[in-house]
């Protein structure tokens, strides 16, 4: 068991540290107030293979591992949570293709979302199948040389904005061995979208839903095999609960740091409010809840890229601590901060706000329990 990272993995790291203190931190504020989607920024990010961390480089990808991405997530939502988070996403859709689509699907979407010179989003929840993904509607026929596809889908980052779709359709039995996964282009007729999305968080990336009405698309842009697309929904969930893990982790270290120096600065009573043995034991509680929850994220990592029999467990577990414990910490820092805390001046209420929906996306931190207990109980 050596928890020591390798020369690569510090260098990998601290790319993507200063990547995000000098080219998202400073306009993480900016970016949240204008609800501005930073495409510039996300792609000087693919410049340095962010955008296809453990996408194979055949293809332009940085063929990287799950332990890596954890890492490069975790600074990257030191700069800024919302836009990371995003990136998680495009890396997750852009997986899908690479791991499952045909070679010729592969050569023809993945150099340009490697680039970022297209963007990718994920649709699987639909209004009626959110935590109960194999119930959703949206249904795929075959007509001839092409799928037609119609229905519609609910809180997709990236909605309207982005260039390709990697959709769940269903195309056969109820249940999840009916779904199938095909990639849609933006452009294509009978593909829409509904109105910008107004939220809590997550102000940098658009949310909208997306509409499929008699939308045809080639045959050759089905994802793997007929009936194949929950498999290849979970396998990508499992990369993405890791990689918003990672998020929380990284935006919860970002207000650790500020609150300490903030409490060294801060004087009540006559001294600095870090003198006081109340305050610094909360303090020594958010370190050690967020080490814990790093070295599980990061075992549950390494089961996701080796296919451990118990890697979507592990994963669920990661997922569930890491989103859990982030909010908490950043939610007592916001306290530690007092009333600033709640200002927009300080970035504390910013973070608050973008973590609260890791507790929700890429399965509720509730389907993570079930998911745990019923690998505990069901095997």
């Amino acid at each position: 068991m050596d928890f020591a990272l390798t020369a690569d993995q510090r260098a990998i790291a601290e790319a993507a540290r200063a990547f995000a203190r000098h080219e998202m931190a400073p306009h993480a504020k900016a970016w949240d107030e204008a609800e501005t989607f930073p495409l510039d920024t996300l792609r000087h990010a693919a410049a340095l293979g962010f955008a296809s961390i453990y996408v194979k480089d055949d293809v332009g990808g940085s063929g990287l591992t799950r332990f890596d991405a954890a890492l490069i997530f975790e600074e990257l939502a030191q700069g800024c949570v919302s836009t990371a988070a995003f990136l998680s996403i495009h890396n997750m859709a852009s997986w899908m293709i690479d791991a499952f689509g045909s070679e010729a699907l592969r050569q023809r979407y993945l150099p340009s979302l490697c680039t970022m010179d297209r963007v990718a989003s994920y649709c699987l929840t639909e209004p009626g199948a959110g935590s109960d993904a194999a119930s959703l509607r949206t249904r795929a026929r075959r007509d001839g040389d092409h799928w037609v596809l119609d229905g519609d889908k609910a809180f997709i980052s990236g909605g309207g904005v982005s260039d390709v779709y990697v959709v769940m359709a269903r195309t056969g039995e109820a249940g999840p061995r009916g779904i199938s996964c095909f990639v849609v282009e933006t452009g294509t007729p009978g593909l829409s979208f509904g109105a910008k999305e107004k939220k809590l968080g997550w102000k940098t990336q658009p949310t909208a839903a997306v509409h499929f009405e008699n939308c045809r698309i080639p045959a050759g842009n089905l994802v793997g095999s007929e009936g194949q697309g929950f498999k290849i929904a979970m396998a990508g969930l499992d990369g993405g609960r890791l990689n918003i893990g990672a998020c929380s982790l990284g935006g919860a270290q970002f207000c650790l740091d500020q609150t300490v120096d903030y409490m060294r600065q801060r004087k009540q009573f006559g001294q600095p409010i870090a003198d006081f043995q109340a305050l610094r034991f909360r303090i020594a509680d958010y370190a050690t809840e967020l080490e814990a929850a790093r070295l599980l994220l990061r075992r549950a990592a390494k089961a996701v890229a080796d296919r451990e029999p118990n890697a979507t467990q592990l994963a669920a577990m990661a997922k569930r601590l890491a989103t859990d414990v982030g909010f908490q910490v950043v939610d007592g820092c916001l306290q530690l901060h007092g009333g600033y805390g709640y200002l927009r001046d300080f970035p504390i209420e910013r973070v608050l706000r973008d973590l609260r929906v890791h507790r929700i996306l890429e399965g509720t931190n509730e389907i993570m329990r079930l998911i745990i207990s019923r690998g505990i109980f069901e095997t």
